[in-house]
């Protein structure tokens, strides 16, 4: 057939140019027979995709005489008849299930090598993302390249394919590394072993070069193509590897998934996966007797240990320096006089209006002076509770520190001190 116009951008398509595209046709439809839906669009159910599987394999197992109808229809009983029937149409129809012989009322049908392949083909894509894919090219590519009947135009489409291959893929992985990390963790296997893929590449294009130094253009494009995908793969992988935390454990969820969750979850999901836990509990207030007795009367995870064996010598004593000296008295005495200043009583508050560092001092010599049974002072509480969000410190307790007589001050210390509700100096602030 000769060209038709010399005008257009190209001549028109020659008899064997036809021959050879619908040959290509004819492989394709073969290949992904199992996967079609009809003749021009793929399965959306994983089932249809089970059933041409059951098919090829009772294929592969009746041997040349090939199956009949009614024995496909046999191997295929666990599907409802018209999924079968749909699936048996479109693999005729696409060249996967033919005839055994080309003849009306045919009655058995062989299937098609070219559809396994294609869905053995399909199956490893799945597990890896292409990865052993990648590998077989690039070995195949090394044995072609090695063979002394390659030619160079061969070799410039060999490494032309293999270039675009490894763009496409590097802007996939950049694409998952600035999407979702979800995405990502679901496509981890299209980062696997790609320091042996980067290598192979590497030699591959560097036997190219030495054997036809004149495909360097296409060379360089090769070599870019192939650090371009090293790069992005470093990238997806650093985000992966972070997303991961310090354990590396990428079935743990990410963080960006918890805050989806918090933002597009309803009321009462947040509630179901929140139930059971508590933020910023307040702390509860015990009285010092109750947390003694609790801790004396909880169970103990291990025994107590025995005393130390005592000395052989004769124990001497407490030292008479016990703190309660008459200078340690004397000091608490002239603290306690200087914050009434000639008063019997003066309200706690007043003396702790100061920052905190100092009040907690002011506070701690009162209730040593309070404590001291030897000093005519006491301290006493209320049970209200004032809260001062501004002041320092921000909850306190109205109380008194005033003079007391001679006669209760010999009373006994632990009554002087609880005497009239008062509490432990630490209940005043928190």
């Amino acid at each position: 057939m000769s060209p038709t116009s010399e005008n257009g951008a190209g001549a028109a398509a020659s008899l064997d140019d036809a021959l050879v595209g619908e040959a290509v046709l004819g492989v394709y439809r073969q290949m992904f027979a199992a996967l079609a839906r009809d003749s021009g669009a793929v399965v959306d159910d994983p089932e249809l995709v089970d059933v041409a599987e059951t098919l090829l394999a009772a294929f592969a197992d009746a041997g040349e005489d090939g199956l009949s109808r009614e024995q496909m229809r046999h191997v295929c009983r666990r599907y409802p008849p018209e999924v079968f029937e749909n699936r048996l149409r479109v693999l005729r129809g696409l060249g996967a299930v033919r005839e055994v012989f080309p003849k009306p009322n045919q009655l058995r049908y062989r299937a098609s090598f070219t559809s396994v392949v294609g869905l053995m083909f399909v199956r490893r894509m799945m597990l890896d993302g292409g990865q052993s894919e990648m590998h077989r090219l690039l070995a195949l590519e090394q044995l072609n390249v090695a063979d002394p009947r390659m030619t160079a135009g061969q070799a410039r489409a060999g490494a032309d394919g293999l270039a675009r291959a490894f763009r496409l893929w590097s802007v996939e992985l950049l694409t998952l590394t600035n999407g979702t990390i979800e995405e990502l963790r679901e496509q981890a296997p299209k980062l696997w072993g790609t320091e042996e893929i980067l290598l192979r590449a590497e030699r591959l294009h560097g036997a190219i070069l030495r054997r036809w130094p004149r495909l360097d253009r296409t060379c360089t494009d090769l070599r870019a193509a192939i650090y371009a995908y090293g790069d992005a793969s470093r990238r997806a992988a650093a985000r992966l590897s972070d997303s991961a935390g310090t354990t590396r454990n990428l079935t743990l969820l990410p963080p960006e998934t918890w805050r989806t969750f918090a933002r597009t979850a309803s009321r009462e999901d947040l509630a179901a996966v929140l139930e059971g836990f508590v933020f910023d509990a307040a702390a509860p207030w015990h009285e010092p007797s109750a947390v003694v007795t609790a801790v004396e009367d909880g169970p103990r995870a291990t025994p107590p240990r025995p005393a130390p064996p005592r000395p052989s010598v004769p124990d001497p004593g407490l030292s008479r320096d016990t703190g309660s000296g008459g200078a340690a008295r004397e000091r608490l005495r002239e603290i306690a006089e200087e914050v009434l200043r000639g008063r019997d009583r003066v309200a706690v508050q007043d003396v702790l209006d100061r920052d905190w560092p100092a009040a907690r001092r002011v506070l701690a010599d009162l209730s040593a002076a309070h404590l001291h049974p030897e000093l005519p002072y006491r301290l006493t509480w209320s049970d209200d509770l004032a809260a001062r969000p501004a002041g320092a410190p921000t909850w306190v307790s109205p109380g008194w520190f005033e003079r007391t007589t001679e006669t209760e001050t010999t009373a006994p210390p632990e009554k002087a001190a609880w005497s009239g509700g008062s509490g432990p100096p630490e209940r005043s602030a928190s």
